[in-house]
This record gives structure tokens, C-alpha cells and sequence, in this order.
């Protein structure tokens, strides 16, 4: 139990595979079969206790290992990513994905506008993940504003869409979004190129992006789409 000798009470996904030296789908995985207790925060994360877990590790008689160093050492602090969707499926899913993602990201979601408003000012997101088809957000204006304003400019966007066709494409990328996916969403691409906007330092090891959309998990685009 020495490795749980630490100041830390409460522990992510990622750590607790860590300690335990097994994936974190498998920790979730013991988690939704009731094996291991767990809560969720406000933004759909997965949060062990620390007596939680050494009661899991002494009923399993489990060797533990050592953590990694925390996301905030040597001043990197936590990504923020804000998911903006009224598609609770679509949320669950990217939560999900992110919350195993061994980068730690720090998690929120907005269901409408108005929301997402209060969000981007409050929670200061380093990544805004947009679906411009809800009905009180206009994703063209929302890019623009965000690019123009010096305080929002650094934010990456992406836009999912249900279809963009070419006039859409070329006016998002535009008006300021960074990346486009069409739905439904193919999450694996889109975890690798989030790490790719905030982690370029990673891209020798990532798929080189590019501005092709089929590469980017699109729909295909007529021809003479650019």
C-alpha cells in the first residue's frame, strides 16, 4: 500500500490504471459491473476515492504501483475542453472517450447557447467542441466571435455536423474552426487530433493532419471542394 501513501484522496481513471498497471477501459469496466466504487462529477467524470480503492486492492489482494507525475507538476496544467451538444448520446460519448485519454483533460459540457456562453467566459477552454446544428447557436457567428476577440482567439474548434457540404466547409474553416467532423463521430479521430491542436510537440507520433476531410472523419465533399 506504500504508493498510496500520498496526499492525494480522490483519483482519475488514468491513475488508478496506472497504479494498477491495467488499462483504463478496464477500470471502467469494474466500475459499471459494481466492483469498484465510484462517482461522478458535474462534467461526467469518473472520480475513485482513495478508501474506495484500497478496499478494492485488499479484496483483491492487487499489487499497486506507482503514479505518474500529476498533470500540474512543473507548472503543465490540465487542458480544458468545453463540449457544446444537446445530443446527450453524443456528450456521454466524447466525456467518455476523453475521460480515458491518457492526457488527463479537464472536461465540461453545454447543452445550449446560453450555456456555452457562460462557459467559455467562466471556464476559459483551451478546446470548444461545437455542433453547429442546434437550433439557437449559429456556428459561423460563434467562430468568428472566438477568432476575433484577443481574450478567445487561442480557443481550438471543432465543429461536428450531421453533413457539411461544401459551401459549409469552406465557411466554417472561414470563420475560424480548426477542425470539421461530420456524425456520427469517429472518436478515436478525434482524440488524435485534439492531442495534435495541444500537444504539437506529440505530432511525430500522431497521423499527420491534414485538410482533406475524409481524413478528418467527414463527409465526403463534391468535387473542387478545397
Amino acid at each position: 500500500m506504500g504508493p498510496l501513501d500520498t496526499t492525494l484522496t480522490v483519483f482519475t481513471v488514468n491513475q488508478v490504471s496506472e497504479l494498477l498497471q491495467v488499462s483504463p477501459q478496464t477500470i471502467v469496466n469494474w466500475i459499471e459491473a459494481g466492483k469498484l466504487e465510484a462517482y461522478k462529477t458535474p462534467g461526467g467524470h469518473r472520480r475513485i476515492k482513495k478508501s474506495d480503492l484500497e478496499a478494492f486492492v485488499n479484496a483483491h489482494d492487487m499489487p499497486v504501483f506507482g503514479l505518474p507525475p500529476g498533470p500540474d507538476e512543473g507548472g503543465k496544467k490540465m487542458k480544458k475542453i468545453l463540449v457544446v451538444d444537446d445530443d446527450q448520446v453524443i456528450v456521454a460519448t466524447i466525456t467518455a472517450g476523453l475521460e480515458e485519454d491518457p492526457h488527463e483533460y479537464e472536461v465540461i459540457t453545454a447543452a445550449d447557447g446560453f450555456e456555452a456562453g457562460i462557459q467559455v467566459s467562466h471556464f476559459k477552454p483551451d478546446v470548444l467542441i461545437l455542433d453547429i446544428m442546434m437550433p439557437d447557436i449559429d456556428g459561423y457567428e460563434v467562430c468568428r466571435k472566438l477568432k476575433s476577440s484577443e481574450e478567445t482567439k487561442h480557443i481550438k474548434i471543432i465543429v461536428l455536423s450531421g453533413y457539411l457540404d461544401e459551401e459549409s466547409y469552406n465557411k466554417m474553416r472561414e470563420y475560424g474552426a480548426d477542425l470539421c467532423f461530420s456524425k456520427p463521430l469517429p472518436l478515436d479521430e478525434l482524440k488524435q487530433q485534439i492531442a495534435r491542436l495541444l500537444y504539437p510537440e506529440e505530432r511525430s507520433s500522431a497521423a499527420a493532419a491534414t485538410d482533406d476531410p475524409s481524413s478528418l472523419g467527414m463527409n465526403p465533399l463534391p468535387k473542387g471542394a478545397t
